[in-house]
């Protein structure tokens, strides 16, 4: 007999073969099994050849709240619960975080089963920074919501992650280009460890136009943007003086706005303009 607790099991996000012993042990070995898609589940047991029989119920988006004290109960009466949804890490934008919620306060055992994760995948993958980083979800659909988030992140330091569909994705690059400039790092990964994952490689304004060019993506898509550069705390007369000293040594205006912009974490645009007004 099993021990009771919740089990939250990580599912494969692409490449069946990233199915781990335990996560089928676990779903062998559990009395109840909570799935985000019932049908996608069984679809993915039979694939992989796992045997259950655990009862088997549907947790999702709109019925976890309800579902979750359920749940609690039956682990407090003696049941292995274990919960996954239909790719990745239960609980990261996914269902989840309220069962886990409700069974920790009533003081009953939660463990995990570890597994892929798209967020992990794509920052490894992206070669941004990813010491310290965010995870930022779904970015809005409404417009009014999306612009006050990307305002409000486009002085971010940390490297951003987000999740998005292909069927707005061209809404949110777009607004990229104008919340975080045209020339922020990032990366679009889609399609992860499946036969044709891909990742774009570039800046907002460059992978917005790739993407624009290929008339949309296919896929599950992961975005992965450089934090705000560091903002310099060089006064405006002493950048000017620095392209001028640059200038006078023979390099070209431009090059030596873009030059002082790298150093100091700044728009080469910007000190170019400052210094030609202050010419």
């Amino acid at each position: 007999m099993t021990d009771p607790a919740l089990v939250l099991v990580g599912t494969p996000i692409g490449n069946l073969d990233d199915a781990s012993p335990r996560m089928r042990a676990e779903i062998e070995a559990a009395d109840v099994i909570a799935a985000e898609d019932t049908r996608r589940f069984m679809g993915l047991a039979t694939r992989l050849g796992i045997t259950y029989s655990g009862t088997l119920i549907s947790l999702f988006d709109h019925n976890e709240r309800s579902k979750a004290s359920e749940i609690a109960q039956q682990i407090e009466n003696g049941a292995r619960v274990v919960l996954l949804t239909d790719a990745g890490m239960p609980a990261v934008s996914d269902p989840g975080y309220h069962v886990v919620k409700e069974v920790v306060s009533r003081d009953l055992p939660v463990t995990a089963v570890p597994g892929p994760s798209a967020v992990f995948t794509a920052i490894a993958l992206s070669g941004l920074p990813s010491d310290r980083f965010t995870f930022e979800g779904f970015v809005p659909r409404k417009a009014g919501e999306r612009g006050r988030l990307l305002t409000d992140l486009a002085s971010e330091r940390r490297t951003m992650v987000f999740f998005e569909s292909p069927h707005r994705i061209h809404t949110t690059l777009a607004d990229f280009v104008t919340r975080f400039g045209a020339d922020r790092p990032m990366t679009l990964s889609r399609e992860l460890t499946k036969t044709y994952e891909e990742t774009l490689r570039g800046t907002t304004q460059s992978i917005h136009e790739q993407v624009v060019a290929r008339d949309g993506l296919k896929g599950e898509l992961t975005l992965v943007v450089a934090g705000a550069p560091e903002v310099s705390d060089t006064s405006a007369a002493e950048l000017t003086e620095d392209v001028a000293q640059l200038v006078e040594s023979g390099m070209r205006a431009k090059d030596a706005a873009a030059h002082i912009a790298k150093i100091h974490g700044l728009k080469s645009r910007d000190v170019y303009e400052e210094y030609i007004h202050t010419k």
